[in-house]
């Protein structure tokens, strides 16, 4: 395994330029795609689709973080996640990131098939960061101020970019102080958690001062309020804003994209590539 490489359960992903993660969300309540694919089949099309678009990896989620959302049982997001896992690890060579927080989900994910742990909460659920390391599977742990329900709440800080990277610094030192090689680690600065316009913009400016701590770094910021705050449009709306924005954050440095349209982003990381 080369510098340059996260090991996945079973396969292996190349950061040696960036990579598109799509994200498959199954749950009734998503901020942008109104419980399309909460349905087993069509969760399975959708991510047969994002393959052939060009995703590395799929992101599955089977409990909202949008704000506001509500909570849901450790049993309904079991129920919500793990056949869909089961079905596109029998039948499609990608990768699956589990995006949860939950100790059992993280196990019963990575026994269904997943290779990738997405933590929005970076591991501080009770249990989660155990569970995380038992499972051997790399983790992407994100910076939120707050929970889903409240986060957006007028959140304040200091300076947002130091108080981030400290929080992810502390987070890296706990990982590896449970047993986690640095190799296993991925970063996400959260865009749109727990922060304003103001702060996201000010993180988006610092993408590569988040790659001096020599791990990878997502940036998930596709379709998300701060595009509509500065564009003025609505979630369905908000392709352009998301393709500039991931082109931004390929030319920075970060090594995982996260988004809802895969085919449109992996065409402009292409030409990032190219031209970068």
């Amino acid at each position: 395994m080369t510098k340059n490489t996260l090991q996945c359960a079973d396969r292996e992903l190349r950061l040696d330029s960036p990579v598109v993660m799509g994200i498959l969300n199954v749950t009734p309540d998503s901020f942008s795609d109104d419980g399309l694919f909460s349905n087993r089949e069509a969760a399975l099309r959708q991510a047969e689709k994002m393959v052939a678009d060009g995703a590395l990896v799929i992101d599955i989620g089977g409990e909202s973080t949008r704000p506001g959302a509500k909570s849901v049982s450790d049993d309904e997001e079991l129920d919500r996640v793990v056949p869909v896992i089961e079905k596109i690890h029998q039948e499609l060579d990608v990768i699956i990131s589990i995006d949860t927080s939950k100790a059992i989900v993280m196990k019963e994910a990575a026994s269904a098939g997943a290779g990738m742990l997405n933590d929005v909460m970076a591991l501080r659920a009770d249990g989660a960061l155990k569970a995380a390391q038992e499972t051997g599977l790399p983790v992407c742990l994100m910076h939120m101020k707050g929970e889903p329900r409240t986060m957006q709440s007028e959140p304040v800080y200091d300076d947002v970019f130091l108080e981030v990277k400290g929080f992810l610094t502390q987070q890296i030192e706990r990982c590896l102080a449970q047993g986690f090689k640095k190799e296993q680690i991925i970063i996400d600065p959260g865009f749109g958690f727990g922060k304003t316009l103001a702060h996201n913009v000010k993180l988006f400016k610092h993408i590569n001062a988040f790659t001096e701590l020599n791990l990878p770094v997502l940036v998930g910021a596709s379709r998300k309020s701060m595009i509509g705050q500065i564009t003025g449009r609505n979630t369905d709306a908000r392709l352009a804003g998301s393709l500039a924005l991931a082109t931004l954050a390929a030319i920075s440095g970060a090594a995982i994209i996260r988004v809802h349209d895969v085919a449109e982003t992996v065409d402009a990381i292409k030409i990032a590539n190219a031209l970068y």
